[in-house]
């Protein structure tokens, strides 16, 4: 399977996420940057979750159908063509960070998938039901992780 280069200006891999974008600063979404898309893409996919949140993934943003052409997203912005869906918070779009305080830092998955056909999802969808979908429709990806604490 193919690699997306995925970064941000905003932070490196693996690096804390400045408080602007976690819940409680700014809450509003990274600036993100990608290359690497194959020519066979009919859609592009964000999801941003955080995997130490608990027994499930905790949603932070989703975003289908955004354009092939695309090369990144501004801060926050949505990017080209997207479509955000209800993050675990309840709202539609950007859920910033939120761990309990106290707590080591968690992680944010920052994932764009590649896909040949578009995504199908349920009305409100969690991380789970997000990757049962990529499944066998993935055609590249790229990751980065940020990482906050309260």
């Amino acid at each position: 399977m193919a690699g997306i280069m995925l970064r941000s200006t905003a932070f490196n891999d693996h690096d804390l996420l400045p408080d602007r974008f976690a819940r409680e600063g700014g809450n509003v979404s990274p600036p993100l940057e990608w290359a690497g898309v194959p020519e066979s893409t009919s859609e592009l996919v964000l999801l941003v979750e955080d995997p130490d949140a608990g027994r499930t993934p905790f949603l932070h943003w989703l975003v289908t159908g955004i354009t092939p052409q695309a090369s990144g997203v501004s801060e926050g912005t949505v990017p080209d063509g997207g479509q955000e869906w209800p993050n675990g918070f309840g709202a539609t779009g950007w859920g910033g960070p939120h761990p309990p305080r106290h707590e080591d830092p968690h992680r944010y998955f920052f994932r764009l998938y590649a896909l040949q056909q578009p995504l199908q999802l349920p009305d409100a969808p969690q991380a789970p039901d997000v990757h049962r979908a990529l499944a066998d429709r993935e055609i590249a990806s790229g990751t980065m992780i940020g990482t906050y604490y309260r």
